[in-house]
C-alpha cells in the first residue's frame, strides 16, 4: 500500500504589518525552495491569502538552486531562497542581501546570520528513517555505524551531497564523527556502498515512506510526517550521536520584488506560521517560543547531539564534494 502526504490543509494566517490590499495584489514573489511540495503549497497559499501577493515556486534540490542563483547573478529571477541549510547559505552569502526580520530575536543568535543575510526558520535533525513493513521495528539499525553492515546493501536511500545541503552535512558530519582520517573515508565508502544515491531529498523521504527503500538517511520531520499520515515509518536518533542543521531563508540580492520578499520572510518566521509548520509538517522551529505539546517529538535535551563545525566544512566544500563524487562513483 502506498501512502501520500494528503489532507494537511492550508490556513490563512492573519498578520499585522504584512502587505495587504490592492497594491499587494499587484505584487509577485518568486520563491526558490528546496522544501517538498506539501510545505511549498501550504506556505505559498497561506502567504497569498494573508497578503494578496501571488507566489511562484521553483522547487528542486538546494545545490541545484544555488547553482541556478550563480547563473542568474547578473539578472536575478528569484526573490527568496528557502529550505536550504544555513551552512550552504553562508558559503554563498554574496548572492543575498541583508534584512532584519521583524521578530528575528525569537530565533537564537546561533541560528541567524549576524549581518542578517539569512535567518534560521527550522532546525533539522539528521536521523535514520525505517519502514517497519520492510524491516521489523526492533530489527533495524540503531546507529550510524550499524548502517555499515553489508546486510543493508541497496536497502538505504541517500541524497547526492552535490544536490543537497543536508546530505553534504550528513556526509561530513559522519567523516568528523569517525575521525576525519583515511579510516573515516573508508567507513563512509562502506556506507555509500550500501546506499541508493538519489537526486533529491524528497525522493529519499517518499521512497522510504512508501516502502521502496527500507531505510533512509533522512531528516527528523520527514519520518514523523509520514508516520503521522499513516505510513509504517519510525524515526531513529542514532545512538552514536547526530547533528542539528539549521534550515534558513534569505533574500536574493537584486530581488525583483524586494518588498514582497521582506513580507515573505516575516511571514515564514511568524509565530502562527511556525506553529502551523510544526503541527502539520513536524518541522522543528528555530524560534524558541513555540508550544510542542501537540506533537510527539523529543526535546533537544533528550537527543545525543555532537558538535558540527560548519565553517570548516564550508571552507572545504569544493574539494570535499569532488572526493565524495569519486567515492560515490567507485561504489556504484
Amino acid at each position: 500500500m502506498s501512502y501520500r502526504l494528503l489532507g494537511l490543509g492550508v490556513a490563512a494566517i492573519a498578520m499585522t504589518g504584512i502587505l495587504a490590499g490592492p497594491a499587494a495584489a499587484q505584487q509577485h514573489l518568486v520563491l526558490y525552495s528546496a522544501n517538498d511540495d506539501t510545505v511549498n503549497t501550504m506556505v505559498s497559499t497561506g502567504f497569498t491569502a494573508a497578503t494578496g501577493i501571488k507566489v511562484d515556486v521553483i522547487s528542486t534540490g538546494s545545490g541545484v538552486l544555488l547553482r541556478r542563483l550563480a547563473s542568474e547573478r547578473e539578472n536575478p529571477q528569484a526573490d527568496v531562497v528557502w529550505g536550504t541549510s544555513a551552512s550552504l547559505l553562508k558559503q554563498n552569502s554574496s548572492y543575498f542581501q541583508p534584512y532584519a526580520a521583524k521578530e528575528k530575536d525569537a530565533v537564537p543568535a546561533a541560528y541567524r546570520d549576524p549581518d542578517d543575510l539569512w535567518l534560521g526558520t527550522n532546525l533539522q535533525i539528521l536521523t535514520i528513517s525505517q519502514n517497519t513493513t520492510s524491516i521489523p521495528a526492533a530489527a533495524g539499525p540503531h546507529s550510524w555505524a550499524d548502517l555499515l553492515d553489508p546486510k543493508w546493501k541497496d536497502k538505504i536511500a541517500f541524497t547526492d551531497p552535490a544536490n543537497s545541503g543536508s546530505a553534504y552535512v550528513t556526509a561530513t558530519f559522519l567523516l568528523a564523527l569517525w575521525g576525519n582520517d583515511d579510516g573515516a573515508w573508508s567507513k563512509l565508502g562502506q556506507l555509500l556502498g550500501n546506499t541508493k544515491v538519489l537526486n533529491r531529498s524528497t525522493l529519499v523521504f517518499d521512497g522510504n515512506g512508501n516502502g521502496e527503500y527500507p531505510l533512509g538517511i533522512s531528516l527528523e520531520y520527514a519520518g514523523n510526517l509520514w508516520a503521522h499520515n499513516g505510513a509504517p515509518v519510525q524515526v531513529t536518533y542514532p545512538a552514536d550521536g547526530t547533528a542539528v542543521v539549521p534550515e534558513a531563508i534569505a533574500i536574493v540580492k537584486g530581488a525583483p520584488d524586494l518588498d514582497a520578499a521582506k513580507a515573505f520572510v516575516d511571514f515564514i518566521n511568524s509565530k502562527p506560521m511556525q506553529t502551523q509548520m510544526l503541527q502539520t509538517t513536524f518541522r522543528r522551529p528555530a524560534r524558541q517560543d513555540i508550544d510542542f505539546s501537540a506533537v510527539h517529538m523529543p526535546p533537544l535535551s533528550e537527543i545525543k547531539l555532537v558538535a558540527y563545525d560548519d565553517l570548516k566544512w564550508d571552507a572545504a566544500r569544493r574539494q570535499t564534494l569532488e572526493r565524495l563524487k569519486t567515492l560515490i562513483q567507485n561504489t556504484r
